[in-house]
Order: structure tokens, then C-alpha cells, then sequence
């Protein structure tokens, strides 16, 4: 799957824009995987300055951030973890100033509100993707993962391909975007969510149950940000189902919305809070093909590092 570009000289920077690192190893870990890439690692997070549950108080998160972005040897800057605490930067992000420095912006989880707020206030493609704590920091990490993340990062297009059984035939194009769907929904009437239309919607998200996925979604149709050519589901996992629920699972979920929602909603897209992720391009130019079996969604017209690796 990989072609292994040469990854020597490229720096990649670690920012904890969120939580800390509940395993003080882990950042060690992940900074020896990527040497042994061939990066070079700039740790812009300091354990020791952890403040409750946030990798630092608000104005120290938001200086790894702004110090990362300044730093003219960074290419990459990745996420330490999600968690919670984006939300709280947003009203002091320099969406502009990050754009102008083309740096390529990597995260998923709480890191979505980043995404958004920089493709609503300035159209700036960044990266859904793996973060250090786990995906590089993991005693034996995924090949997949990796693989998708370096070859996004330095291909001018790139390509998923999944299982989509029961899934409705589609062959649609738009720009590609979302994340987590908590934090899409939490992003719902403020200047920091673009109004796309005519895209392509992807999302994911953890310990929610069914009936609160619909419920979110439904606050996006409700709120007019469903015009899409199609929504992908990625995973959606560790809830839990009761009596109660008499049959309402995630497949009837499924079933309602594609019959309420009007638009193609597929299942399968391997992206979440999950071991094997794929990197997608986050406003990027997107087509997605599904034959009712096997899908692909293949993204163009995104920044990469082709021209300094």
C-alpha cells in the first residue's frame, strides 16, 4: 500500500491544543517512530505543565499552537491527543496566520473544531488524521493508519477504499468534510462551522448511542447543513444498547435517516476513534464512488509535503 516516501528533513511538531498524555511515555515512544521516518521531532508540549484535564491552561495550549505555526523548520504539526479543550482557543485562533504559514494541521476528535474553523474562515484544507497518543505512541502501531497518513501527506491524490455492503450506489463529487459528529454539533450557529453545500459529509464519533447520533443529525437537517451529495459514517462504537431500545439500533438508526434525510448515507468508512484510520483531507476536492459492495472516496487539490520530501 505504502511507497515509504523519504521522510529525512521534514519536522513535525507535537502541540497538546486539548488533553495531556495520560501515559507519560507515550510522547517519547511516538517521537522515536517518527525518527526513525527519517523526521525531526519539535515537542512544543511539556508534561509538567498540565492544568486539569487540559495539556496546559489555555494561554500555554494556545502558545504551542502560534509557537509551532512561527517556527520556519515545522512541516507537520500534530495533535498530541483530543479530549476536550479547542473549543475554549477558538475565540483567540489566528485562522488567517495559521493559513498563511502552510503548515499541514493533522488531528481528529476535539482537533475537528481546528478543522472546521479554519475551512470556515478561510476555505484552509487540513488533515483528519492520526494523533500522537495513540496512533504513533502504540507498542506495535497500525501499518494501515501510518501508511494512509504518509501517503496523503506527500501524493497530490489519495485514495480510500472500503467495504460497503448494503450500502446505496453512489458516484457523487464535493468537497469533503466533518469529523466528529459532538463537535460538528456543538459547532452549529457559531462563525466557526462552514456551510457547505453540495458536499460530502463524513463523520464519526464514540460512546454515543444510536438514538443520539440521529438526534445530532437531525439538528444538522434542522439547521440546514444537510444539502450534501451523500454522508459517510465512519465508526461509531462503544455504546451500549438495553431493553428499552426494542430493536432501535444502529441499523435501524441507519434505515430511519436514510429514508428521512433523502440523501445517500453510507457505512464503513475507516475513520474514528479506532485503530486502523485513514487520513482524510479536510476541504478537499472529493469523489465518491459505491457499487452497493465496495466503495472509494479519493481526494485531490490539497496541500502536501511532495515538494519538500
Amino acid at each position: 500500500m505504502s511507497h515509504h516516501p523519504d521522510l529525512s528533513g521534514l519536522t513535525v511538531a507535537i502541540v497538546a491544543a486539548s488533553g495531556y498524555a495520560a501515559d507519560p511515555h507515550a510522547v517519547g515512544r511516538a517521537t522515536a517512530r517518527l525518527e526513525d521516518r527519517g523526521c525531526r521531532v519539535k515537542n512544543f508540549y511539556d508534561a509538567g505543565a498540565r492544568h486539569q484535564r487540559f495539556g496546559g491552561t489555555d494561554a500555554v495550549r494556545l502558545q504551542q499552537l502560534n509557537d509551532a505555526i512561527v517556527d520556519p523548520q515545522v512541516d507537520i504539526v500534530i495533535a498530541l491527543r483530543g479530549g476536550y479543550g479547542l473549543s475554549r482557543l477558538l475565540p483567540m485562533l489566528e485562522c488567517e496566520r495559521l493559513a498563511a504559514s502552510g503548515k499541514l494541521l493533522v488531528g481528529h476528535s476535539d482537533f475537528t473544531a481546528l478543522h472546521m474553523a479554519m475551512l470556515a474562515q478561510g476555505g484552509t484544507i487540513s488533515f483528519a488524521g492520526p494523533m500522537i497518543c495513540d496512533d504513533f505512541s502504540r507498542d506495535e502501531p497500525s501499518a494501515y493508519t501510518l501508511d494512509s497518513f504518509w501517503n496523503c501527506m506527500t501524493r497530490s491524490e489519495h485514495t480510500i477504499a472500503f467495504e460497503a455492503r448494503d450500502n446505496p450506489s453512489v458516484d457523487v463529487s464535493g468537497i469533503l468534510w466533518g469529523g466528529n459528529l459532538t463537535m460538528l454539533t456543538h459547532l452549529v450557529g457559531t462563525p466557526y462551522l462552514p456551510r457547505i453545500e453540495g458536499g460530502i459529509l463524513f463523520i464519526e464519533d464514540v460512546n454515543e448511542h444510536p438514538y443520539r447520533v440521529e438526534r445530532m443529525l437531525l439538528q444538522l437537517a434542522h439547521a440546514g447543513l444537510l444539502r450534501q451529495q451523500a454522508i459517510v459514517l465512519g465508526d461509531f462504537s462503544a455504546y451500549r444498547l438495553n431493553e428499552y431500545d426494542n430493536g432501535y439500533d444502529f441499523d435501524a438508526m441507519v434505515g430511519y435517516l436514510r429514508a428521512r434525510l433523502g440523501i445517500p448515507i453510507l457505512t464503513g468508512l475507516p475513520f474514528g476513534h479506532i485503530r486502523d484510520k485513514a487520513t482524510l483531507a479536510v476541504g478537499s476536492q472529493a469523489r465518491l464512488h459505491c457499487n452497493g459492495s465496495n466503495a472509494m472516496l479519493t481526494m485531490s487539490g490539497y496541500p502536501t509535503l511532495a515538494a519538500r520530501v
